[in-house]
């Protein structure tokens, strides 16, 4: 199985950036615990990032020609704004989970919002870093390759 682990802006701020919401943890602390936990799992883990929307939409539809079999997504900020995003998901037909580090649903009223999450087979808020992890778990339990 081949997964494609996306992360939006300032995500790459990881451990520096609010770190009572987002914890200590850094980018490449995520990255190593994800890798581990899909060799694991024998699973295949591609990595990208960037603060940039049209590169994010790039990446998801060059997951299609890259034969992908599932895609972590952490949008970031675009989750509350980013049409484009949503769109690329829908158009690849890639079964897509949604994570968030905090629990976005017990902040700030502009954040209720997810435009993505209706293209989304999974959410997961509020577990930290270890969200990244319940929706690989999601996606290779529901993926018909176990």
């Amino acid at each position: 199985m081949k997964l494609l682990i996306i992360n939006g802006p300032n995500l790459n701020m990881l451990g520096i950036r609010e770190p009572d919401k987002y914890g200590r943890e850094t980018y490449d602390d995520l990255l190593k615990k994800i890798k581990a936990h899909c060799d694991k799992k024998e699973v295949t883990a591609d990595f990208y990032q960037s603060n940039h929307e049209g590169d994010l939409v790039d990446r998801i539809q060059q997951a299609y020609w890259d034969k992908t079999d599932g895609i972590v997504v952490n949008p970031g900020a675009y989750t509350h704004t980013s049409i484009a995003i949503l769109d690329a998901v829908k158009s690849v037909n890639i079964p897509t989970a949604e994570v968030h580090i905090s629990d976005v649903s017990k902040r700030e009223d502009f954040r209720q919002v997810s435009y993505i999450r209706s293209a989304c087979c999974f959410t997961v808020m509020g577990h930290g870093t270890d969200g990244y992890l319940e929706a690989i778990d999601y996606l290779i339990d529901n993926s018909g390759e176990k």
